[in-house]
C-alpha cells in the first residue's frame, strides 16, 4: 500500500474535523497536505489560520483552544509550520519572515527559556542550513548561535548507570540540535573531536524510527518529508513514492 492511499483515505476525517474547528485541527490538515506534497493547499490552511486568529484578537473574539492551545499559540504554530514550508520550497526570504514571526510570539507568549522557543529556532537553523547548502554560501556563525541557544534550553540529563542513553525530553528537537552544531564542528579542524563526541550523543538521543537524524537536517537528497510539529516538539514525516497507488 503506498502513503499516496493511505493519505487520501484521511482525508474525509480532516473535512469533518475543519467543520468543527479552524484552529489546531487546521494545523493537522496543514501538515497532512504538506507531508502529501499539496504544498499550495497546505499554504492557504496555514494563511487561514492565521488571518481567523488576527480577526479573532482584532474584535476581542473568544477562542476555545483544543489540546490547551491558546491563540497566541495558535498563531506560533501556523508561523512555524508556514516557514518549514516556505523553507522547503526554497522561498528562504518568505520562510526567515514567518519563522522570525513565530520566535518573536514564542518569546513573548512562554518566555526565552521556554522549550517552544527551542523548536523555532531549530527550525531557523535548519533553515539557514538548508539555504547555504542550496546556495552554497556559509552561515556557520548564525547557525552554532541557534543550535548553541536551542542545546542550552534543552538540557541533557545524564544517567547514573554508564552506558544508558541519557534522559531528555523532546528528544526530536535536542538531536537535532546537537546534530546540526556536530556538523559545523566537524568542518573545523580543531573542533572535530568535540563535533565528533556531539554527533554521538545526538545519536543515542535520537528515538525516531522512520526517520533518520540525517534525513531530520534536511538532507537535500532524502526522499523523505518531514515537518517540526511545535505543539508536541515532535518531527513528522513521510516516505512519498514517486508513483501513484499500488
Amino acid at each position: 500500500m503506498s502513503a499516496y492511499y493511505v493519505l487520501g483515505a484521511a482525508v474525509p476525517f480532516f473535512d469533518k474535523s475543519l467543520q468543527l474547528s479552524n484552529g489546531t485541527a487546521a494545523l493537522s490538515y496543514g501538515e497532512f497536505l504538506y507531508l502529501g506534497q499539496n504544498y499550495s493547499m497546505a499554504k492557504e490552511v496555514y494563511t487561514s489560520v492565521l488571518k481567523g486568529a488576527s480577526d479573532i484578537k482584532k474584535f476581542g473574539n473568544p477562542y476555545l483552544g483544543a489540546c490547551n492551545m491558546n491563540l497566541e499559540g495558535l498563531m506560533m504554530g501556523a508561523l512555524c509550520a508556514l516557514g518549514q514550508l516556505e523553507t522547503y520550497q526554497g522561498n528562504y526570504g518568505n520562510a526567515e519572515k514567518a519563522l522570525t514571526q513565530a520566535l518573536t510570539l514564542a518569546e513573548e507568549t512562554y518566555g526565552e527559556k521556554h522549550p517552544k522557543v527551542g523548536v523555532v529556532l531549530t527550525s531557523i537553523a535548519l533553515m539557514y542550513r538548508r539555504r547555504a547548502m542550496e546556495e552554497r554560501t556559509s552561515s556557520l556563525l548564525v547557525q552554532e548561535g541557534l543550535y548553541r541557544k536551542v542545546i542550552d534550553i534543552l538540557k541533557v540529563t545524564e544517567t547514573e548507570s554508564e552506558g544508558s542513553a541519557p534522559v531528555v525530553e523532546r528528544s526530536d528537537i535536542a538531536a537535532i540540535a546537537r546534530g546540526g552544531y556536530a556538523e559545523i564542528l566537524n568542518v573545523q579542524e580543531n573542533r572535530k573531536s568535540e563535533g565528533e563526541k556531539l554527533k554521538k550523543l545526538a545519536e543515542t538521543i535520537w528515538k525516531n524510527r522512520r526517520l533518520t537524524l540525517d534525513e531530520a537536517l534536511l538532507d537535500l537528497e532524502s526522499t523523505k518529508i518531514s515537518i517540526i510539529d511545535p505543539r508536541i516538539s515532535r518531527i513528522l514525516n513521510l516516505y512519498i513514492k514517486s508513483h501513484g497507488p499500488s
